[in-house]
């Protein structure tokens, strides 16, 4: 997934149903606001629930750093 992606505009967390951001170079999308990151996998964003995995508090200022605006 690239960062002009125009899906990254509709997608959402399906916990909180708020926007999601591109991690790089994981491959990744990120809600910072739960500290949940979601896998891409083949390009296809993997946004089921149980798929979000629970990050640190050092790794959550880490994604910060990287995520695409």
């Amino acid at each position: 997934m690239k960062p002009d992606d125009p899906l990254l505009q509709i997608l959402a967390c399906p916990l909180d149903k708020g926007p999601l951001h591109l991690v790089a170079p994981d491959d990744a999308l990120y809600n910072p606001r739960l500290h949940r990151r979601y896998p891409i996998v083949d390009g296809i964003p993997q946004l089921l629930p149980a798929s979000g995995e629970q990050v640190s508090d050092d790794e959550h200022e880490e994604l910060l750093k990287r995520m695409t605006p």
